[in-house]
């Protein structure tokens, strides 16, 4: 009787240490985002981008954290209400929508998997490679996924890229017409780009279409907390959190996030890497989120922007809670 009541005694407290050990081991994320928010909420380095004279407009004061798990739970700071637009975040779920349709070899094949190494709308980066697809993340590369994007006419390809959005996104996202008005006024470069990718086959469809289409899912608006949502699904093996559909199929999880990591951060993509080490991808309208596969997304709004076009504020903070939490999917687990 004894030796049961000992040994019932040291599984109790095998539980109980195994259970502090667990508590104290788990990050503590609301505590993490507002430290980091407290941190760099000040630091005033980058420009809010003004070649698209409407996201000119946007406060540079604006800061939001968001971190959605994939146990479906979401912490939250700072200006979490603002929204903004995608811009070049939404190509990774255009990006995700060709792959389903037509599988990650035609995507490799058509689209590419390279960085390189030069500015998201080099026309520099086109000529160099004879139209090569480098990858669906710059600029000449995304528009050539939108014209890959199966559909039987302009209204049907827009509806497509815009429910996905909306799937990912776990909400009914709208296009922000004056940010549209604004792009579209100012895309010739991205207008050449189509059609130098089409002068080396290297495009899929009509070029004004695809590029009318291409800015308008660039104008969608996001807050930081569908950002997160969306991240999360990348996080979750291509299911959503929140909604239980299967928006992505698992097998093909790894080349998206492999995608990101190449160019999710154009010609900073490499430092990224090698400093943080998760797969993220920024907007020139402030946004960028990364991933950590089974565990979180984190995305972050910030407006000023380094050199590259990545935000200077959510690079900071998303390294601060990938260092926090261990992340960096280099670590020895």
């Amino acid at each position: 009787m004894k030796i049961k009541l000992l040994a019932a005694s040291v599984l109790s407290l095998s539980f109980l240490v195994s259970t502090t050990t667990l508590a104290q081991t788990a990050p503590d994320y609301d505590a993490l985002i507002k430290q980091a928010h407290q941190k760099y909420k000040n630091n005033n380095d980058g420009k809010v981008a003004d070649y698209i004279p409407a996201l000119a407009t946007y406060s540079p004061q604006n800061f939001a954290i968001t971190i959605a798990t994939v146990d479906g739970k979401i912490y939250q700071t700072g200006d979490v209400k603002k929204a903004f637009p995608m811009e070049s975040l939404s190509k990774v779920f255009t990006m995700a929508l060709a792959m389903e349709q037509h599988g990650p070899k035609e995507v490799l094949d058509k689209l590419g998997a390279n960085a390189t190494g030069l500015p998201f709308n080099s026309g520099l980066a086109v000529e160099l490679t004879k139209g090569a697809p480098e990858n669906p993340l710059v600029n000449a590369g995304a528009m050539s996924t939108v014209s890959l994007v199966e559909a039987k006419d302009k209204t049907d390809r827009w509806n497509k890229i815009l429910n996905n959005l909306n799937a990912w996104a776990d909400a009914s996202l709208t296009v922000n017409e004056p940010v549209f008005k604004s792009e579209m006024d100012t895309n010739q470069h991205n207008q050449a780009l189509a059609q130098l990718m089409e002068s080396y086959n290297s495009f899929y469809g009509d070029t004004r279409e695809a590029v009318e289409i291409y800015t308008r899912q660039c104008s969608v608006d996001v807050t930081t907390e569908q950002l997160a949502k969306m991240g999360a699904v990348l996080a979750n093996n291509g299911k959503s959190p929140y909604t239980g559909k299967q928006l992505l199929n698992e097998k093909y999880v790894p080349q998206v996030l492999a995608e990101m990591a190449i160019a999710g951060l154009y010609d900073g993509s490499g430092k990224w890497l090698y400093t943080v080490g998760l797969p993220a991808k920024s907007g020139v309208g402030g946004g960028m989120v990364a991933v950590v596969p089974g565990k979180y997304a984190i995305a972050v709004y910030s407006p000023p922007l380094d050199s590259a076009g990545n935000s200077v504020r959510a690079q900071q903070t998303i390294e601060y809670v990938a260092q926090a939490t261990q992340s960096n999917l280099f670590l020895a687990k």
